[in-house]
C-alpha cells in the first residue's frame, strides 16, 4: 500500500501486476528481481526490488524523475504490506505491485 501511495502522491500512473493470485506473473517478478520478495518496481528499466513506498520515494527524488508532491500519502510508506492486508488480496482477487 505504501508504494501505491507515493505513486498517488506524486500522480504517477502505474501498471499493478498481480502476483499472488498468477504463478507467472510472479515467476516474472522473480526472474526479473533475482529474489522472491515483493513489492518490486520497475522504473525506466531499473528493478527496485523489495521495497517500501518510502526508498521508492527516495529513488524518484534523487534521480530527479519527481519534482514537489500534489498530495500527501493516504498511508504510512515505510513499510510493506501486513500478513493481514495480504490474505484479503489473495480472497478478494487484488492486484498487486510485480
Amino acid at each position: 500500500m505504501g508504494v501505491r501511495a507515493i505513486m498517488s502522491k506524486y500522480d504517477l500512473e502505474y501498471e499493478d501486476i498481480d502476483i499472488i493470485n498468477s504463478q507467472e506473473n510472479y515467476a516474472e517478478m522473480v526472474a526479473k528481481s533475482g529474489q522472491p520478495l515483493s513489492p518490486c518496481v520497475e522504473v525506466d528499466g531499473i528493478m527496485l526490488a523489495d521495497v517500501s513506498g518510502e526508498e521508492v520515494e527516495a529513488y524518484l527524488l534523487k534521480n530527479n524523475l519527481v519534482a514537489s508532491p500534489v498530495k500527501e500519502a493516504e498511508v504510512p510508506t515505510d513499510r510493506g504490506c501486513s500478513d493481514e492486508e495480504h490474505e484479503k488480496m489473495r480472497q478478494s482477487q487484488s492486484v498487486r505491485f510485480f
